[in-house]
């Protein structure tokens, strides 16, 4: 049974993106010079929220950034998306977190992050009675505490809950949080950084001895790879020119966790999520190349 508006609540990081644009990625230190400039939010959790709420879907997001005009800027962009904001903390004397990310003329990309060790990791404030009215929850790695408190929480409803398992600074954070999902979706880096194999399928039966969790992991141009039972299933890439694939990941997740919240089935979810995330590869700019839910069927009805 689908919910005409389903709630999806993430919880993770929010930040503010500078984005340059440039022929080539630089291979060598010295002078750069970019030929486009964008300042965006970004962030997984944040980004998937805005995923969610323009497919459709109602999106709540929980986080933290600084009491500095970044973190004005990154709470005014979510709530401009139709994102509840209700739950993002300003931390007194924190900074928010800002990324350089860099774009060039063949969707490639680099990206250096910054967070402040100093915002507070304390999760007891979180309105936790909020997930009583919601369908699914989706966490990223970038604020463990918050996100173990919300999957367990989650767990306890017996709501999906999908856990975006991207590369980390240290590993054991996503070793603690995978076996609270009902449904983890790795990067590639972060499969392989999680169980040591840089094999997809080799990695993935590696992480189900981590966890019952429904696993999958996605692959770029290569598609998305996920475990039914012991069957290894492909979901192949939409063609698309790419042009940005700055926050393909972050759609990808918050389209498949808002599928679930509708009460689809998992193929389904996984292609919608893939034909969403092709869409926003598409356009420059992060959040502002995320498709809207008639641009998401369009394409799956054209590829049939």
């Amino acid at each position: 049974m689908t919910h005409a508006r389903p709630t999806v609540v993430c919880i993770g990081i929010a930040v503010l993106d500078q984005l340059f644009e440039v022929p080539r990625l630089p291979d060598h230190a010295g002078k750069h010079f970019a030929q486009g400039f964008l300042e965006v939010g970004g962030g997984p959790a944040a980004t998937a929220a805005v995923a969610i709420a323009r497919l459709g879907g109602q999106a709540i997001f929980w986080g933290r950034v600084g009491d500095d005009p970044a973190g004005v800027r990154i709470a005014a962009e979510l709530e401009a998306f139709g994102v509840g904001v209700e739950g993002l903390r300003q931390v007194l004397g924190g900074r928010s977190s800002i990324a350089a990310v860099i774009v060039d003329d063949r969707a490639e990309r680099m990206i250096v992050t910054f967070v402040d060790p100093g915002l507070d990791p304390d999760p007891s404030w979180l309105p936790l009675h909020r997930l009583d009215d919601a369908q699914a929850v989706l966490a990223d790695l970038r604020w463990p505490e918050g996100a173990a408190v919300v999957l367990k929480a989650a767990r306890e409803r017996e709501l999906p809950s999908v856990l975006d398992a991207d590369r980390t600074p240290d590993p054991a954070i996503a070793r603690a949080l995978i076996p609270l999902a009902s449904h983890v979706v790795f990067s590639a880096p972060g499969l392989e950084q999680a169980t040591g194999c840089s094999d997809p399928a080799h990695g993935l039966r590696r992480a189900a001895e981590m966890t019952p969790a429904w696993l999958a992991v996605t692959l770029g141009e290569r598609g998305c790879r996920w475990l039914d039972g012991d069957e290894l299933r492909h979901q192949p890439a939409f063609p698309v020119a790419a042009r940005d694939t700055v926050g393909a990941g972050d759609v990808f997740h918050g389209a498949f966790a808002l599928a679930l919240a509708e009460g689809r089935a998992i193929d389904d979810a996984v292609r919608r999520a893939s034909a969403a995330a092709a869409l926003k590869c598409m356009r420059l700019g992060g959040r502002a190349g995320i498709p809207s839910a008639m641009e998401v069927d369009r394409l799956i009805q054209g590829s049939t």
